[in-house]
């Protein structure tokens, strides 16, 4: 007898909906969330809203203050810091895994994340560009055989996306992260771990090195750059 499959609660929509538009940047970090509008919008009553926001503030991508409202988080530069020290610890880890368990599997799967990249740029499909991004770091747990790891990494998968995706319209990490992409799995494909390991810790430091530490909003800082330079 075939799985009956359940139907997503209402409550699951709207959280898929909002962690979209977060993640993509449609609504951009430090932006104010409004329950009612977010209510109209789905055509929901403000119940699933407010428990869709409630679930996101759990996986770190608004933030809830009573009479202050919702928020899409944005980071200070320390914490910017502190998310990639987390990603270089996991990431390394599940990489280093998942080379160990099977590195052509895991080769093979990223090179075909890459050659999707590789299509979406020349379309000009930032977004699509964006979500494979994420699939080629998301391959490294597929790969690694840890549920611990998986489940740790998975938490916050959707907060480095739309930090990823603020940071994209900063020239510099599109450009050179692809490239480290390709190097990446020609160096797997070569068992060069250790050069693995090396790429990898270069493409998250930049994200580290982006920000001064003193900037305590990073959304803040890019809005005023943006301000300034126009």
């Amino acid at each position: 007898m075939a799985d009956f499959e359940r139907p997503k609660s209402l409550t699951a929509v709207v959280t898929d909906h909002v962690r979209k538009l977060i993640v993509h940047g449609d609504i951009p970090l430090g932006a104010a969330i409004s329950e009612r509008t977010v209510a109209a919008e789905l055509n929901v009553s403000k119940t699933p809203v407010r428990e869709a926001l409630a679930q996101l503030s759990n996986e770190g991508l608004v933030t809830i203050k009573p009479q202050s409202g919702v928020r899409v988080f944005t980071l200070s530069a320390r914490e910017v810091r502190e998310i990639c020290a987390f990603r270089q610890v996991l990431e390394t880890a599940a990489l280093t895994l998942a080379m160990q368990q099977n590195a052509k599997g895991l080769a093979d799967a990223l090179d075909a994340v890459v050659k999707q990249m590789d299509v979406a740029q020349s379309e000009g499909d930032f977004r699509r560009y964006l979500e494979l991004d994420n699939d080629f770091h998301q391959r490294f747990f597929d790969f690694c055989d840890n549920a611990y790891l998986t489940n740790s990494y998975v938490r916050y998968a959707a907060k480095i996306a739309a930090l990823r995706t603020h940071l994209s319209a900063k020239p510099q990490h599109t450009s050179l992260s692809y490239q480290e992409h390709g190097d990446i799995v020609a160096a797997i494909r070569n068992d060069a771990h250790a050069e693995v390991l090396t790429i990898l810790e270069r493409h998250l430091g930049r994200t580290r090195e982006t920000y001064e530490i003193g900037v305590e909003d990073i959304a803040a800082a890019d809005a005023a750059s943006l301000t300034t330079s126009s």
